[in-house]
């Protein structure tokens, strides 16, 4: 049904008047799903939204209903689940429909934000009508591949099918410098770099909370814990298990605090009894709880860059997490967090004890990290990825 509505941190790319009328957002999950892409799409589309760009979505139909306001035009797709992995969504559309809406109502230029069955049909059918692509690389489907019964029977082929993918847009958004050069080894082609932002007013020391550390009974000289993310396989969940597990042997009065659902959330409540389980938290509820910690666990190895690195650094908390993505970019050991190489679980456990075990360490680390982000910004983001759209714009009228 066709609804209707009533460098990574560029300093001086200009925010061009839209030559591109209107841009239409392709993808298999969307606000209010929590995750790192809804995240980040919503943040692009508030900039353009804001700049009077005409919008246009295509997503699978939400559980909830309704549409986003800030939309021109909305196509909803049957929305297809995907095995074993609650909570998400393929989009399944004919090509003939997507074909039909963008004849009468034709975008100048498409983000194709996800390479699900929605994302190919989006290609196959914008190549037909010649109307200009630009993808992004927003999840690690190789490392994810590894834990979901349909991707990893189709793991082999992965690599070779993403690169086939974005091959065919006019330009591949990246989140790091390391990705855009290891996909660019690879063979994948026009692969540009676009950063993520951070609005360091939202994410502050400032929502320390008192009464949040009282819940949790945590005194002046107790260093909590604390990380935020899904709580699935794909997450190396196992390891923030057996770190929370270390830092508990070493001290019985080490607190920790865990953000977020997913699967693996039963088993985490059964390993860790004496952790505090917060599921999802959104807005200044979140900003409080990243600030009433002290310390940052991020174990996980399939992030394409990991928002929540950035929002626990803003936020004055220490962090530890392994040397890719967003921490290798704006992390250095031992100034203003802690970095691991990557897979080795043995030194991510040692450290994370050894950080616990230094007040002085995790406070300093903490107020560094907080420095480090402030140069951070979506507003500069938005004006980069305006500056992709217009360009993707350029090379199919050239």
């Amino acid at each position: 049904m066709s609804l209707r509505r009533g460098d990574t941190q560029p300093s001086a790319v200009a925010d061009a008047a839209p030559a591109v009328r209107k841009v239409c957002f392709v993808s298999e999950t969307w606000h209010p799903e929590i995750n790192g892409v809804t995240h980040t799409l919503s943040h692009l589309v508030d900039h353009l939204h804001q700049r009077g760009y005409p919008l246009q979505l295509v997503r699978p139909t939400p559980d909830e209903g309704g549409t986003d306001p800030r939309m021109d035009e909305e196509l909803q797709v049957r929305a297809l689940p995907v095995l074993d992995y609650d909570g998400v969504h393929m989009g399944g559309v004919m090509p003939a429909r997507l074909k039909a809406f963008w004849q009468a109502q034709r975008p100048d230029v498409l983000y194709i934000a996800t390479e699900g069955p929605l994302g190919m049909v989006a290609v196959r059918v914008a190549r037909q009508l010649g109307i200009p692509m630009v993808s992004g690389f927003h999840t690690n489907f190789d490392f994810y591949s590894q834990h979901y019964i349909l991707l990893r029977v189709v793991r082999p082929f992965v690599r070779s099918f993403l690169r086939r993918f974005h091959n065919k847009t006019a330009i591949t958004l990246v989140p790091t410098r390391a990705q855009a050069d290891l996909m660019a080894d690879q063979g994948f082609k026009r692969v540009e770099v676009m950063g993520r932002g951070l609005d360091t007013a939202s994410f502050s020391p400032e929502f320390r909370s008192p009464e949040l550390r009282e819940e949790w009974c945590a005194g002046s000289d107790q260093r909590v814990a604390l990380h935020v993310g899904r709580l699935a396989a794909e997450k190396n969940v196992g390891l923030l298990i057996e770190t929370l597990e270390a830092l508990r042997a070493a001290n019985p009065r080490q607190i920790a605090v865990i953000v977020g659902d997913g699967p693996l959330r039963a088993e985490m409540e059964k390993r860790l009894p004496w952790a505090h389980f917060a599921g999802f938290q959104r807005g200044e509820a979140l900003a409080r709880y990243y600030a009433s910690a002290d310390m940052f666990l991020f174990p996980s190895r399939s992030e394409t860059y990991g928002n929540v690195v950035i929002e626990a650094m803003a936020s004055g908390l220490a962090t530890v997490a392994f040397d890719y993505a967003a921490a290798s970019e704006l992390i250095r050991d031992g100034h203003n967090g802690v970095t691991i190489t990557l897979d080795n679980n043995a030194d991510f456990i040692e450290k994370s004890k050894q950080l616990a075990a230094d007040p002085a360490a995790v406070r300093l680390q903490g107020e560094k990290a907080r420095e480090r982000v402030l140069e951070l910004s979506w507003e500069k983001i938005g004006v980069l990825f305006t500056h992709y759209l217009h360009e993707a714009q350029e090379v199919k009228d050239a």
